[in-house]
């Protein structure tokens, strides 16, 4: 399946959309820029980090909500975006509401197990309480409520046709984001026999039954990196971060590489994807 049909039929607007749920490597870009191109809006965002790729679904208005620890542009500081819809409502006003990455963790175990909080001593003392009205103080812990995606999208090193997906490296919170999604997408680097897959069943991230679209999308974590493929385009980001800084810079950047790009393989075109390959 294309991204441009997994988006179109499985992502609608005012979806939940946990993302980027590796922390900052394996971050599905290409799925992200695929909802920009398709203007999805009212979309609430869940993850631990996610690097940039937040910071520009926001800017590209198509976020009502931000459940996440953290947005930015880890190695350039802010997200310039995230800042302008947090402080000016620009493009649009957006809910926050905060989590640390144990939190969110936490958040979606208990809606995988279908639990309605999970009990933790962790944000006692924090401002945290003070913002996200999920996070309820009862006594001498404090509840996390359930986080249940309408869909996670991951991007992963291999994957067969039926969703049986390895991946490797840090992992941050995608087993948790996937199983307690109502679906998930998977992009991969390689579209693979399911044999090898399944000789190592302890490494599929997620029940096949979950998983409702497979692309194969070679470089669609770009910048960020993929374990044993491609290095993380410190560049790339710093790029963005310079252009970001202003409204009118970002437009301009998202048109150039999103919007005037019609699918990822026009998109990598114009990087140099083999000085970023890892080679054995």
């Amino acid at each position: 399946m294309s991204m441009a049909n997994a988006i179109e039929r499985f992502v609608p607007d005012g979806a939940t959309v946990a993302l980027g749920t590796a922390l900052e490597p394996l971050i599905p870009f290409a799925a992200g820029h695929e909802l920009i191109r398709q203007s999805r809006r009212d979309l609430e965002l869940v993850g631990p980090i996610s690097d940039a790729l937040f910071d520009q679904l926001i800017g590209a208005g198509c976020v009502r909500q931000v459940t996440a620890a953290w947005v930015g542009n880890v190695s350039e500081g802010l997200g310039h975006c995230y800042r302008r819809a947090a402080e000016e409502g620009v493009p649009r006003s957006i809910a926050i509401h905060d989590h640390t990455n144990f939190s969110i963790a936490l958040a979606l175990w208990a809606a995988a197990w279908n639990a309605p909080y999970i009990p933790t001593r962790t944000l006692l003392g924090s401002d945290i309480l003070n913002t996200n009205p999920h996070l309820e103080r009862d006594g001498d812990v404090v509840r996390v409520h359930a986080v249940r995606p309408d869909v996670a999208i991951v991007h992963v090193q291999r994957c067969d046709e039926h969703g049986h997906a390895h991946a490797w490296g840090p992992l941050g919170i995608t087993e948790e984001a996937g199983l307690a999604a109502g679906r998930v997408i998977i992009s991969c680097e390689e579209l693979a026999e399911s044999a090898p897959l399944l000789k190592h069943p302890n490494r599929i991230l997620f029940p096949e039954t979950k998983v409702v679209a497979v692309v194969h999308a070679p470089g669609g974590a770009h910048p960020s990196p993929v374990q044993g493929y491609f290095n993380r385009d410190h560049a790339f980001f710093r790029d963005y971060a310079a252009a970001s800084r202003t409204r009118e810079g970002f437009e301009a950047w998202l048109k150039r590489w999103v919007l005037d790009v019609p699918d990822r393989s026009a998109y990598l075109a114009r990087i140099d994807t083999e000085a970023l390959r890892i080679r054995e």
